[in-house]
């Protein structure tokens, strides 16, 4: 009612992650079309990694479309090392390990994670950090 559109962005991607985790692809991908349209409108870029790299979810999940997603999950990774969001730059590289791990590069997704899993010193009991331990000891 008031307009306001304080981290905007940030809640889309929360409910792109749950089309995404509900079969939606479309309205995952519409909702991240408007979350980006809002980071262009009000300059609040904190979350762009996150919206990139979750259209790479929703098109690994739509058809397979596995270049599509690379790319994303490259810029994601980027954007995170651009911005030095080190949690962002860790969700990215889970992402883009995961479909290199799919597609038998286990080596290049290891070299990825690894440096990126070993800054973190605390907190390892997060969802995030204990998914990227798991899939380094796949890949190990």
């Amino acid at each position: 009612a008031t307009g306001a559109r304080f981290q905007a962005p940030y809640h889309h991607t929360l409910l792109a992650e749950l089309h995404l985790r509900n079969g939606e692809i479309d309205a995952g991908l519409d909702t991240l079309t408007r979350a980006q349209h809002m980071v262009q409108e009000t300059g609040e870029y904190y979350f762009s990694a996150e919206i990139v790299r979750l259209k790479g979810e929703l098109l690994l999940a739509s058809n397979d479309r596995r270049a599509e997603a690379e790319g994303c999950f490259k810029k994601a990774l980027e954007t995170a090392r651009a911005q030095d969001a080190k949690s962002l730059k860790l969700r990215a590289a889970g992402s883009l390990a995961r479909l290199w791990n799919g597609e038998g590069k286990r080596s290049e997704a290891r070299d990825l994670l690894a440096p990126i899993y070993d800054w973190f010193t605390e907190g390892l009991d997060t969802a995030d950090l204990r998914a990227a331990k798991k899939l380094l000891d796949e890949l190990a």
